[in-house]
């Protein structure tokens, strides 16, 4: 046999072999089909043991959101896809917090008590759907790559919609929270007064090669097919920005919070945005708190904390 096909046959197997391994890690990691719409009588919550103790709390606060007036938006994103939000209005002129959720999630599944947490602090609240989730349009999660340009997107409309005065803050949670702390990495408006960053990664790149040691696979082998499926069929690069490094460039005051056990973000990667955050900076963390359960686990604490950051300024009267 002709050892120059011999070597092309096993070139182009290699080839075939990484472009497949690179696709099956971007359907893992990225890709989300659009679902049959739940029925509307259903509620989701996280899924996992540590959540079952709050169910009927987080159950009940997505029910009292569900009954409260609201007006939907969408706008549309830089690539083209739709993008959908409720506003519950605290009170006329009330300052707005931007509320994004987290990965493969949706708005009331990791935000139940967001609502009602806004209104306890004098703010309304603008819940978005990130892309793919709820009645947002696309196909791939970019852990904050693309996020954060919807984020700066929402800005705009809310500053336009709202008027020159409306007070903007910008919050999330989990991949939420990376998404508007890469926001913040880029130049914002006068009207956005802070960032509420609760239980969010400091780079795509590291939590997914945390995910995949947990998985029992090796991260210096296996990331670079996750990295190249993002690329190829993703058309986005996981390594384009970190909430990291937008945390040396903001400006903007920024409170984190993180639960103490949460074993699926670390602790320790709010404390490194935070370490790297060059404006004023406060980091809460809460005590047997696992993902995203500190506002359930310690409303009270919470709430202080929020309000001795961010001052009367940021909060309405009725």
């Amino acid at each position: 046999m002709n050892p120059f096909l011999l070597l092309g046959g096993i070139a182009a197997f290699l080839v075939a072999a990484v472009l497949l391994i690179a696709y099956i890690c971007y359907r893992m990691a990225f890709y989300v089909s659009r679902k049959t719409k739940a029925p509307s009588d259903v509620i989701e919550i996280p899924e996992g043991e540590i959540y079952e103790p709050f169910r009927p709390k987080m159950e009940e606060w997505a029910r009292q959101t569900r009954a409260l007036p609201h007006e939907e938006f969408e706008i549309t994103s830089f690539d083209g896809l739709p993008l959908h939000g409720n506003f519950y209005e605290y009170a006329p002129g009330a300052p707005v917090e931007l509320m994004f959720h987290g990965y493969r999630g949706s708005a009331e599944r990791d935000l139940p008590g967001g609502v009602q947490r806004c209104f306890a602090v004098g703010r309304s609240a603008l819940v978005v759907d990130q892309r793919c989730s709820g009645k947002s349009g696309g196909h791939a999660i970019t852990f904050g790559i693309y996020e954060h340009r919807d984020c700066l997107a929402w800005v705009d409309f809310a500053v336009k919609h709202f008027g020159p005065d409306v007070k903007l803050i910008l919050t999330g949670i989990s991949m939420g929270a990376s998404t508007v702390l890469m926001a913040a990495g880029n130049p914002l408006p006068e009207n956005v007064i802070g960032i509420l960053a609760d239980c969010g990664f400091n780079s795509a790149k590291d939590i997914i090669k945390k995910v995949i040691r947990q998985l029992g696979l090796p991260p210096k082998i296996s990331y670079p097919f996750v990295k190249l499926g993002a690329r190829l069929y993703g058309g986005f690069d996981l390594e384009e920005t970190s909430a990291e490094e937008a945390m040396k460039k903001c400006t903007k005051p920024v409170i984190f919070f993180h639960g103490e056990s949460d074993d699926f973000v670390p602790c320790d990667m709010s404390r490194i945005n935070y370490e790297a955050c060059a404006a004023k900076k406060r980091l809460v963390t809460i005590p047997g708190a696992g993902h995203g359960l500190s506002y359930a686990i310690a409303p009270e604490a919470y709430l202080t904390a929020l309000r001795e950051f961010f001052g009367p300024e940021a909060s309405a009267q009725k």
